[in-house]
């Protein structure tokens, strides 16, 4: 994939066991975009609540 200066994404890999991994990839990780994508990485791995929602809205 490639990205050009501005974008930024959230690459997510779904092992058999249901275990989920959290990647960023940017050209900048500094700049604005790479910067939410750290951010929105980090609440998948560590927020609780967050992660109750998203799995509240798969249900769904």
């Amino acid at each position: 994939m490639d990205l050009q200066e501005n974008q930024a994404a959230l690459i997510l890999e779904a092992a058999e066991d249901g275990e989920i991994s959290v990647n960023v990839a940017a050209s900048d990780m500094e700049g604005l975009a790479g910067s939410i994508c750290q951010a929105v990485a980090k609440m998948l791995m560590y927020d609780e609540e967050f992660q109750e929602k998203l799995m509240t809205m798969l249900d769904e």
